[in-house]
């Protein structure tokens, strides 16, 4: 769900560039479904869509885990009435102190605007929520996730004052769809509806350039140089300040009644200092 590298995670949306030189994954070779396959449908292996029914929704994951890279892939979220539904797509490794990704798309009820709800584990903390309104709509054509020119959110390596980050531990690559009515949509006011089921994301153009991690053995090289820390460059400044200047409607690090004793210590670092 994300760039890694060892000096900042970025999390970014993507409108137009594909990263070319990618390894695509097929969705009928590559990934497993670990719930509620007989609700997923692969298409020619390009394409799969998972879908959600009162009983039960359904998701993927990649067999083999991923660290230091960048991964994109193209999703059209559920259209209409989505209220309650949550779409997911994120990279986590396993166990108690998981290291973790997430982007998950809140749905709303028709004609209101999707939220983009990010978080990050390390070492099995999370609690670093911010969320964010798409300023487009993803219903009505694929929209590429995570390696474009739109950055929206940086979590820095703050190793150096004890903050965890995530970068030791290899994460697969996750996707799903789920019923979470009791939060998503304005705080759980807005329940699914389930006489529109089912509700239906399809995703295809699964991509990753990183480090892949498998059987214990693998291809990373410290040496090489798409492993290597990227420069924050003004546009990419520019687009973090416009993401969260008019787009943010909650950042963790601002939010005194969640954290009265004080905020997580990244949250006194500049988000700049690279």
């Amino acid at each position: 769900m994300s760039s890694l590298f060892s000096s900042a995670l970025l999390l970014v949306l993507m409108f137009v560039t594909l990263l070319m030189a990618a390894s695509a994954l097929r969705y009928d070779r590559d990934i497993g479904f670990y719930w509620g396959s007989q609700f997923a449908n692969v298409i020619s292996g390009k394409v799969v869509t998972l879908s959600l029914y009162n009983s039960s929704g359904c998701g993927f994951q990649s067999y083999d885990g991923f660290l230091f890279g960048r991964f994109d892939i193209r999703i059209k979220l559920v259209p209409g009435n989505s209220a309650g539904t949550v779409t997911t797509y994120y990279i986590s490794s396993s166990g108690p102190y998981h290291d973790e990704v997430d982007m998950e798309f809140l749905g709303n009820v028709t004609g209101q605007p999707y939220i983009l709800h990010t978080n990050i584990f390390s070492n099995g903390v999370g609690g670093r929520e911010q969320q964010f309104y798409l300023w487009f709509d993803p219903t009505l054509n694929f929209h590429n996730l995570l390696v474009d020119d739109v950055a929206v959110r940086i979590f820095n390596n703050n190793e150096a004052i004890g903050v965890p980050f995530p970068n030791s531990q290899a994460m697969n690559v996750y996707s799903s769809i789920w019923c979470g009515d009791s939060w998503a949509t304005q705080g759980g006011r807005i329940k699914t509806n389930w006489a529109d089921a089912p509700f239906t994301a399809s995703f295809r153009n699964l991509k990753a350039n990183a480090c892949k991690v498998s059987y214990g053995s693998t291809s990373c090289g410290s040496s090489a140089p798409l492993w290597q820390p990227v420069t924050l460059t003004n546009t990419i400044k520019k687009q973090l300040a416009r993401a969260q200047n008019k787009h943010m409607i909650y950042n963790y690090c601002t939010d005194y009644a969640r954290f009265p004793q004080g905020f997580p210590a990244e949250c006194y670092r500049p988000q700049f200092y690279q």
